[in-house]
C-alpha cells in the first residue's frame, strides 16, 4: 500500500508532549485511572484488577464488552461486534476488507484524514463531499447525491464531525442510509463523538447500524470517555463482516489488552457519569470561548459546533496555518492544530474537551500572540 504521509498526525506528535496549552486536543480531559475505578463503589474493582494474570484476552473482546456495547445498538448482539485498538483500527480493518482497487468511495471533507487516504492508498477513486465556509460548514445531501455512482462501493461519513463540529440530523442521516440501498452500497459511520451533545444544541441522531444491514459504525472510548490511554474502540457490522476484519486483525493486533478491556467494561457501565463530567466541562468552555471570541473578534471568528469537542476557527491574519500553529507553539506553548492539515487555510482546529483553566489560559495565550503579530507587521486579511 503506497499512503500519503498523514500531516495531522505528524503535526500533533512534533508538539503535544511539550506545550503547556494543548486546545486543540480532540477528545475530552482524560480521566485518571483513580478517577476511573472510583467511579462506582464497587471496591472488588481494583482487587480484580491487581488479580488479573497478564496473559493474552479474547481475541475479539471478552463477551462482557461486546454484549454490553451491542445493547446500544439496535438489533445487535455480542457477535456484531469486535473490539479494536482505538476507532482508527476498526476503520483500517473495515476499509481494506470491503475495498478493493479500483471502488469508487464517497467521503467526507475535511475529516480526519485516514477516512480518505486509506481508501486512496488501496487503489481506490475517492470523491470528497466537502463541508465548506460557504455554506457554514453543513452536510449538502443534494451534493452528495451528485457525488454516488451506479459503482460507488462506500460512503464514509463523521458525525459528529471532525474538525468543524457539525452534526447531521436523524432525517439526514436516513436519507443517506436510503441512498446506501439504493446503490447497494457500504455506509461506514465514524462515530467517534458519539454521546457527545452540546447544550443548547439539537439532539443527535442515533447511530447508523440502527437503520439496517448497510450501515456500520465505529466508536472509540478515546473521545467520549476521556480514556485515550485505553486504546480500545469498536465496530458494529453484520456478522459476516465482523468476522473478516477479525481474520484480518489476526495479522495486526491480534487482540485487546485484557486490563483494558476490562477498563473500559467498567467505563461503559458507568457512562452516565462519565458524561455528566463531559457536560460540566464543555459547558465551561463554551462559555469562555464565546467570551474570548467575542472580545478577539478581530482576529477570530468561528461557525459553533453542533456536536462533538472541535470547531475550526478563522483567523483573520496574513499568515499560512502552519506557520501560526508552529509559532503558537513553540513560542507561546499553545496547540492549535493547522488548518492546512485538513485541506483549510487561514483555519485553526480548537477544541473544547480540555480542562477548563488550561483551556482559558490557552486561548488568552493565543490572543496574545495575534496581538504580537499584527505589532510586529503582520496585515489582517482584508
Amino acid at each position: 500500500m503506497q499512503i500519503e504521509t498523514f500531516q495531522l498526525e505528524r503535526w500533533m506528535t512534533t508538539y503535544e508532549l511539550d506545550v503547556d496549552y494543548d486546545i486543540t486536543e480532540s477528545g475530552i480531559y482524560p480521566l485518571s485511572l483513580r478517577e476511573l475505578i472510583e467511579l462506582s463503589d464497587d471496591d472488588a474493582l481494583l482487587d480484580e484488577l491487581l488479580d488479573t494474570r497478564l496473559g493474552y484476552s479474547e481475541a475479539r473482546g471478552t463477551h462482557e464488552l461486546r454484549a454490553e456495547l451491542a445493547s446500544t445498538y439496535a438489533n445487535s448482539t455480542a457477535d456484531n461486534v469486535l473490539i479494536t485498538t482505538g476507532a482508527i483500527e476498526a476503520n483500517f480493518l473495515l476499509f481494506n476488507t470491503l475495498l478493493t482497487p479500483g471502488d469508487h468511495v464517497v467521503a467526507v471533507h475535511p475529516a480526519y484524514q485516514q477516512l480518505y487516504s486509506v481508501p486512496r492508498g488501496i487503489g481506490c477513486q475517492v470523491d470528497l463531499w466537502r463541508l465548506t465556509p460557504d455554506n457554514g460548514f453543513t452536510f449538502d445531501l443534494n451534493a452528495l447525491e451528485d457525488l454516488v455512482r451506479p459503482e460507488t462501493r462506500m460512503i464514509v461519513l463523521n458525525t459528529p464531525h471532525n474538525p468543524t463540529g457539525a452534526a447531521l440530523t436523524d432525517k439526514q442521516l436516513r436519507r443517506i442510509y436510503e441512498m446506501a440501498e439504493a446503490h447497494d452500497l457500504w455506509l461506514l459511520c465514524d462515530e467517534a463523538y458519539r454521546w457527545l451533545e452540546l447544550p443548547g444544541a439539537e439532539a443527535l441522531p442515533g447511530p447508523g447500524r440502527n437503520l439496517g444491514e448497510r450501515a456500520i459504525s465505529t466508536g472509540t472510548f478515546s473521545k467520549p470517555f476521556g480514556l485515550p490511554g485505553l486504546r480500545i474502540g469498536w465496530m458494529i457490522a453484520p456478522e459476516e463482516i465482523v468476522q473478516r476484519c477479525w481474520e484480518l486483525r489476526d495479522y495486526i493486533s491480534l487482540s485487546p489488552g485484557k486490563l483494558n478491556d476490562r477498563l473500559a467494561l467498567h467505563a461503559l457501565r458507568n457512562r452516565e457519569r462519565i458524561f455528566e463530567r463531559n457536560r460540566r466541562i464543555v459547558t465551561q468552555n463554551l462559555e469562555t470561548i464565546d467570551l474570548w471570541i467575542d472580545e478577539n473578534d478581530r482576529f477570530v471568528s468561528w461557525t459553533r459546533p453542533h456536536g462533538g469537542l472541535l470547531a475550526l476557527l478563522a483567523y483573520n491574519l496574513e499568515i499560512p496555518s502552519q506557520s501560526l500553529a508552529n509559532r503558537l507553539a513553540e513560542e507561546y506553548s499553545v496547540m492549535l492544530a493547522p488548518g492546512a492539515a485538513f485541506d483549510y487555510e487561514h483555519y485553526l482546529r480548537v477544541g473544547i474537551g480540555q480542562r477548563p483553566d488550561t483551556f482559558e489560559a490557552g486561548l488568552e495565550r493565543a490572543a496574545a500572540c495575534f496581538r504580537d503579530l499584527e505589532a510586529s507587521g503582520v496585515p489582517l486579511r482584508s
